[in-house]
């Protein structure tokens, strides 16, 4: 109850406080910035107060909050506040890819590349039939000719399957999981997120084959695809191999370091217009393998770890605001209307991605029962599935590039897609 109470409290304190600081520049920004990390981080402990995790009560803080709830935090103030969402994302990756070991990718790889490809495969099939099967029911889609309602379904097939890396890597920060199904569920999310690219490469190939386009820049774009993997691959490499040599002959102040990686890193990814997430995964990935690898005088003193665990350690402690900010806003950009103008559709799509993601973890696990332990193939089959649910940024940037790329079909397709998310 007192926590509610001081949610009353923060809510009155910010309507009243407002148009006071609205004419200043960046006030409404600064102001929403310190509502949010108050606010979430209350709705986070009343969340974890009812054995549920704390990145569902910041989202639900940020829908609460939004502009399509109580307004506390405008639309503009949420389009200012982007860049922590940028930050966040960077930090993510790096701490995900820094949490692979080569010698589990070495072990492991053949086990959790089976139970991608046929999750992925499930998953992409029953969503493009489904979708097929129910266009006629949403009025943005019914119109469409059966070559238009094949190319939608594809593209959406090719989207819908993306997972989640940053809310995957989040949830298991939170609950400290460190288990072979959180290790499972990482290394199929982190691996889906390289193929469905191509995937999507492919599905909007099929569909520009189903229906010409009058957009001549839309070669451009899936062209510059592949350029974001190899690219963000080779960008991720050098900045890894740079924060090695760092934290091997220097490693001091690893708090701003920490920081400092990931604002650069970013932006390199956004300058050299390579896929941000793939950037810092495997600048993280490298750190954390290289690190202890090269020779040299060992500068950084890591309690009871390596290099990369003593920078993974700073990492974490200035993540926790930025965390609790993204999330906040990830809800906050939820447009409430626009689900349930599409909820008929939506609902069979997720319970169907749902069933699917399912049973493609049980065909997956039966296909690679013989490439881990036992134990491991028991657990993953259980559980795996229940870690894929959750999408963000991949899927919204795909969306994005596909609504630009196909003029008629594209802006109802991100509208469901959105509404799936």
């Amino acid at each position: 109850m007192g926590r509610v109470l001081i949610l009353a409290l923060l809510l009155g304190a910010m309507r009243a406080i407002l148009p006071l600081g609205s004419a200043g520049e960046g006030s409404e920004t600064l102001l929403a910035f310190g509502f949010l990390v108050l606010a979430a981080h209350t709705v986070g402990e009343i969340a974890a107060a009812v054995r549920v995790p704390k990145i569902i009560g910041y989202l639900a803080a940020g829908v609460l909050f939004g502009p399509s709830a109580f307004g506390a935090v405008s639309h503009d103030a949420v389009v200012a506040l982007g860049p922590i969402g940028q930050l966040a994302i960077a930090l993510i990756a790096f701490l995900a890819g820094a949490e692979l070991r080569w010698s589990e990718v070495r072990d492991r790889g053949v086990f959790l590349l089976k139970l991608t490809v046929s999750e992925l495969a499930c998953s992409f099939v029953a969503l493009a039939a489904v979708l097929w099967a129910l266009h006629g029911v949403s009025p943005a889609l019914r119109d469409f000719t059966a070559a238009e309602a094949l190319a939608v379904s594809l593209l959406f097939g090719g989207i819908a399957i993306v997972h989640s890396p940053a809310v995957t890597m989040a949830l298991l920060s939170d609950t400290g999981a460190r288990g072979p199904v959180a290790r499972t569920t990482l290394g199929v999310v982190l691996l889906a997120d390289i193929v469905v690219v191509l995937v999507f490469s492919a599905t909007a190939a099929a569909a520009r084959a189903l229906v010409p386009l009058a957009a001549p820049g839309e070669a451009v774009s899936v062209g510059s695809l592949v350029w974001e993997i190899a690219g963000a691959i080779l960008v991720g490499a050098l900045l890894g191999g740079a924060v090695a040599l760092y934290l091997r002959f220097i490693g001091r102040e690893l708090f701003l370091f920490a920081l400092l990686v990931t604002f650069l890193g970013s932006e390199v990814a956004r300058l050299a217009h390579v896929e941000t997430l793939l950037t810092l995964l495997t600048a993280g990935f490298l750190t954390e393998n290289l690190t202890d690898r090269l020779p040299g005088p060992a500068r950084v003193v890591a309690r009871g770890g390596s290099h990369g665990e003593a920078l993974r350690h700073a990492m974490e402690r200035s993540a926790a605001p930025v965390f609790v900010v993204f999330f906040a806003l990830s809800g906050a950009k939820i447009d409430v209307g626009g689900v349930l103008s599409v909820l008929l559709l939506v609902v069979p799509l997720a319970l169907t991605r749902i069933g699917a993601m399912w049973a493609g973890i049980r065909l997956g696990t039966r296909w690679a029962r013989r490439d881990a332990p036992p134990e491991t193939v028991a657990a993953a089959a259980r559980y795996t599935w229940l870690g894929l649910v959750s999408q963000a940024g991949v899927a919204i940037g795909l969306a994005t590039i596909a609504a630009e790329s196909f003029p008629r079909l594209g802006p109802p397709l991100r509208t469901l897609l959105l509404a799936l998310i």
